[in-house]
């Protein structure tokens, strides 16, 4: 079978996706909160958050498979060490180079995996004893996928026509049970942007068992 991992997502400059402008300071919020120094970001796509990360005093690197989107993060943040590493490869690349870290973040990365399970094995490997797992995904739920269906969005919002799209659709509950099949313990949640229950973006937090 021939690998299926999409090899350019289509990085051309340094700006952030449209979802920073909601999930970056949540993100920022909560490593604030729980008082954590060393950060590693999973899918660091060209480096944004990881420069934002940086900025406000963390020890960020970032891991991106994506070689075009590796490529920017290097040249647009010369100061933060970047991995062109994927989740199904052996992190060893970045545990010689590196002392183990206190989080793990990755933003909207996780519904663009065919093997989602790899992210949270990945990180186990990262993570300090006790250390946090910070995911943000699309958020799904009744009153949202009610909305879509009334409003008749299914196609935009689920559209196979995106190269390198989303695959896999996630809800609060799959995404515990994901965490918790892997040595996780979910210990927060919380939906941005747009009302309540009709969030764009839901983020969980997990620490290591």
């Amino acid at each position: 079978m021939s690998n299926q991992n999409v090899s350019n997502y289509g990085w051309d400059n340094s700006a952030g996706p449209n979802s920073s402008s909601y999930i970056t300071p949540k993100i920022l919020e909560i490593l604030k909160f729980l008082k954590v120094k060393r950060v590693a970001d999973i899918g660091s796509g060209n480096g944004s958050l990881c420069g934002v990360l940086n900025k406000e005093g963390f020890e960020v690197v970032g891991i991106e498979r994506d070689a075009q989107g590796f490529d920017i993060s290097n040249k647009s943040y010369p100061n933060i060490s970047f991995y062109n590493l994927g989740i199904e490869e052996n992190p060893s690349q970045i545990l010689n180079q590196e002392d183990s870290f206190d989080a793990v973040v990755s933003t909207e990365v996780i519904e663009h995996l065919y093997s989602p399970h790899l992210l949270p094995i990945f990180s186990q490997q990262l993570l300090k004893k006790n250390g946090y797992l910070i995911v943000s995904t699309p958020y799904h739920g009744y009153l949202k996928n009610l909305a879509l269906s009334l409003l008749n969005k299914w196609d935009a919002h689920h559209t196979p026509l995106w190269h390198g799209g989303h695959i896999k659709f996630w809800s609060k509950n799959t995404l515990s049970t994901l965490f918790e099949g892997h040595g996780f313990r979910l210990i927060s949640f919380y939906g941005v942007g747009r009302l309540p229950f009709l969030w764009k973006s839901m983020i969980l937090v997990a620490v290591k068992n």
